[in-house]
């Protein structure tokens, strides 16, 4: 039987004295602060997130967002709804990489929806889809950001296990990354497809695809986006995936680096490394990385 889950995760921003502030749905109390972000949650089947942690402070919450299960066969859903209100900032990752297993016939779809309000800020760091051989699957973003709302998020997407000889040899992957009305990447990847997986107008050979984005609710002004584009390019001319990565800014509400790598490892560093340069460039923050990233 296929197993259909659903979290809603919403972000709020609490003042020092409200009562909702005192404690986090699962419990967690943040340090004192002048302001504070908590995490509640609501689920419904396995899906759900851990203790929320505070390394930077009460004002940025982090979460790991587990399935437990571990991946997903043909017909599974996996439903995430995420909130941020005025002035929260949550980040959310993952503790280990999304798997689309092989399918006898119908498609595992993950869909995540992120609604920001005004002057919300989130982090979207999920560690990557690999998409194993004879799977069909559906991984879907869509981002609804109030003006003033900004958020850093990336899709890593793995064709394979070419390390372990278990090549992409069948299926396929439809990947969907929208910001209505200003960005839309959206491209069905079929393994049967081989002008697209080997061309050099296509993957070229390569089995990773990685994009890292910067996108608001308002348009950046000119210098803004000039220089996340020159922290993102700084990135890219010093790593060895430099030949095969780029950087460009579609509309004046996003900035997106891409990258093609031969295995997930080189990738995700990139996009690592651009997530921390835009925190500095463009939000005056270190580079702080979550605790579950360095187990």
């Amino acid at each position: 039987m296929p197993w259909h889950a659903r979290l809603d995760l919403d972000y709020h921003h609490d003042l020092p004295g409200d009562p909702r502030a005192d404690r986090s749905a699962d419990g967690a109390a943040p340090p004192p602060g002048p302001a504070r972000t908590t995490a509640r949650y609501r689920h419904d089947g396995p899906l759900r997130i851990l203790q929320s942690l505070y390394p930077e402070g009460a004002g940025i919450c982090h979460n790991v967002l587990v399935h437990p299960p571990g991946g997903l066969v043909g017909g599974d859903v996996l439903d995430i709804r995420i909130r941020a209100a005025a002035g929260a900032h949550g980040l959310v990752t993952t503790p280990g990489a999304t798997r689309f297993y092989r399918s006898e016939g119908e498609t595992a779809v993950q869909r995540t929806a992120i609604a920001l309000d005004p002057g919300a800020r989130l982090e979207w760091l999920p560690l990557e889809a690999i998409c194993f051989d004879g799977c069909l699957a559906e991984n879907r973003l869509r981002l609804d950001l109030a003006p003033g709302a900004e958020l850093i998020g990336w899709d890593v997407a793995a064709f394979g296990l070419p390390h372990a000889g278990k090549p992409f040899l069948r299926g396929n992957l439809l990947q969907h990354l929208e910001l209505p009305g200003t960005w839309l990447e959206r491209g069905r990847i079929d393994a049967a497809d081989a002008r697209l997986l080997d061309g050099p107008l296509g993957l070229a050979g390569h089995r990773c695809l990685a994009t890292v984005f910067l996108a608001t609710g308002t348009p950046l002004p000119r210098a803004a986006r000039e220089r996340a584009l020159d922290a993102a390019r700084a990135v890219l001319d010093a790593h060895a995936l430099r030949g095969t990565a780029g950087a460009t800014s579609p509309d004046g509400r996003v900035v997106v680096v891409r990258a093609l790598a031969p295995l997930v490892e080189p990738a995700m560093q990139l996009m690592k490394q651009v997530r921390a340069a835009w925190r500095e460039a463009c939000w005056g923050l270190p580079p702080t990385a979550p605790r579950i990233w360095a187990m």
